[in-house]
């Protein structure tokens, strides 16, 4: 596929950058993208435009490129750690916007969207300079990821939540803008039905296609898996992509009768029609979501513009952290080859490897791992459960046929070697000296993707006896297919009252978009955008 030609992109909820880098190599120019945390805009802003926050901070400087909307403080090393949920209002704080809209072309803004809406509203002249692309003629792609779970048209009108306003934003700037097409995209979770405060049911997927048809533009659900994009992680996510229904006229009548793109798309424009007649009327069903997980859906992906979506073969853990092994390291495999290939001419090279610090663990901790990667090995849940109920304090004996295959595996000792039980009563007294209260902590499968819920040090610890410990952040990147060029800034993690508003890098890497599904969406874009040119 040629990439040559440059589309115009907008991306708001950028966070660390993970789909930003993903349309970059599809071949999408930002020309501007929206933050609310400044610890993920200071990853941002390192890798898109060699900004490093933390040396400018204490030289008291200030970016170039990154801009805040309204701060409490004026120094950078205050705003570095400021809690983005207490953003003053426009015009209440500290505003870096320069007057001259054209420096703001490729930069990086960071604020609250419902004030970038306010502000948008009240500049004409940087809502044109928007809506033009900078005199590039229109924008071609939106993209954002705003959260969607607690969202309903009712909802909104009840004003309960604020998390329920995001997604109106985010459709208000997009109605403003007036992109070629939208790409939204969210976890798996928007698709379970969810109860109001009254008891009754909703799909907040549903609630927010019928917000962008109201805003005149045909929407196309998704439900896609990472991993058939190259991803060594079983990361199922919702995508949606809505297309300006003045654009989606002029594609539809470029799709072939009978084609795979007109078998997705009927049911879109029905549901579009529908909702320009009367919205109030549109009931639950009169859209369906194409699921990847479904083999005739997975045909359609196949064989349509979809098909960067699908079309890759599954990539196990081992594949993706055997060369970041701290003993007995193997070469990089073909993978990481290729993802680091994939990505080389968008960053800057570096030869070292960076975000791979080891965290501490206990030696109790440390024997914790040896006994979840034994439960991983065994893969049966009779098993897991029977010896978490020791783990847990629930049960004080296990049963017999349980024992007898446990007794085949050797466990860490608190003299750092391993070795095997002879004693049922001896394997089950070392069960209670390793408690534990975590319902979800696990150890990777080396010869598995990895599982979805990976997003904090805890979640996982590493497959090989030989690295009884929890990832590292490098290593939690690799899983999401981030290159290794791609270097994660601000705070390593965090706890307590600032897990509310932080985002360290362990969870920078947990909430981005993966960057090869990033470049998936972009291909499926694009193929779409030059369609309109034949």
């Amino acid at each position: 596929m040629n990439f040559q030609k440059k589309f115009s992109h907008i991306e708001l909820f950028a966070g660390c950058g993970g789909l930003s880098l993903g349309l970059d190599k599809a071949g999408f120019e930002r020309m501007l993208a929206n933050e609310l945390s400044p610890m993920a805009a200071e990853t941002f802003a390192y890798n898109f435009f060699n900004e490093n926050f933390e040396q400018l901070a204490k030289k008291n400087e200030k970016p170039k490129k990154i801009f805040w909307l309204s701060s409490l403080f004026d120094t950078l090393a205050e705003r570095l750690r400021e809690n983005p949920f207490n953003y003053p209002s426009m015009g209440k704080g500290f505003c870096d916007i320069p007057n001259d809209k054209d420096k703001l072309k490729n930069s990086l803004i960071i604020g609250n969207i419902t004030e970038l809406n306010h502000f948008i509203e009240n500049d004409k002249e940087f809502l044109f300079a928007l809506k033009s692309a900078f005199n590039d003629t229109e924008v071609d792609l939106i993209s954002g990821g705003p959260p969607c779970q607690s969202f309903s048209m009712a909802g909104l009108r009840e004003k309960d939540n604020d998390k329920n306003t995001l997604p109106w934003e985010f459709a208000n700037f997009v109605a403003k803008i007036q992109p070629k097409v939208v790409l939204l995209e969210n976890v798996t979770g928007i698709l379970r039905a969810f109860k109001d405060k009254d008891g009754s049911l909703y799909h907040a997927w549903f609630e927010v296609a019928k917000v962008f048809a109201t805003k005149k533009y045909v929407p196309l659900c998704l439900h896609v898996n990472a991993r058939f994009t190259g991803v060594p992680q079983n990361r199922p996510r919702f995508i949606m992509l809505a297309i300006r229904h003045d654009i989606f006229l002029k594609l539809n009548k470029k799709f072939l009768n009978g084609s795979s793109e007109e078998t997705l798309f009927l049911p879109s424009i029905n549901f579009y029609i529908s909702v320009q007649r009367n919205v109030e009327k549109v009931n639950f069903g009169s859209l369906p979501y194409f699921d990847v997980s479904i083999p005739d859906h997975f045909k359609l992906f196949q064989t349509s513009f979809l098909k960067y979506l699908v079309n890759h073969k599954e990539v196990n853990v081992k594949s993706a952290l055997d060369d970041l092994k701290i003993n007995n390291p193997r070469k990089p495999s073909l993978f990481v080859r290729k993802l680091n290939a994939e990505f080389a001419d968008i960053l800057r090279t570096k030869k070292e490897i960076s975000n791979h610090e080891l965290r501490n663990n206990s030696q109790l901790v440390k024997c914790r791992f040896r006994i979840y990667q034994i439960l991983q090995q065994c893969n049966n849940r009779d098993i897991t459960n029977a010896v978490f109920n020791i783990l847990k304090g629930k049960e004080s004996k296990l049963p017999e046929n349980i024992w007898e295959k446990l007794k085949k595996f050797e466990y860490l000792q608190d003299n750092n070697q391993m070795k095997a039980f002879s004693d049922k009563a001896d394997f089950e007294e070392y069960l209670k000296q390793h408690p534990t209260k975590k319902q979800t902590q696990k150890a990777l499968n080396a010869d598995s993707p990895a599982p979805a819920a990976l997003s904090i040090p805890d979640d996982a610890c590493h497959y090989d006896e030989k690295e009884l410990r929890v990832l590292t952040v490098r290593e939690m990147a690799r899983i999401q297919s981030f290159p290794d060029n791609f270097v994660f800034r601000s705070k390593i993690t965090t706890g307590g009252q600032m897990r509310k508003f932080e985002v360290p890098q362990y969870t920078q890497v947990g909430n981005a978009v993966p960057p090869l599904l990033g470049l998936a969406l972009g291909k499926s874009v694009a193929e779409l955008l030059r369609l309109l040119e034949k």
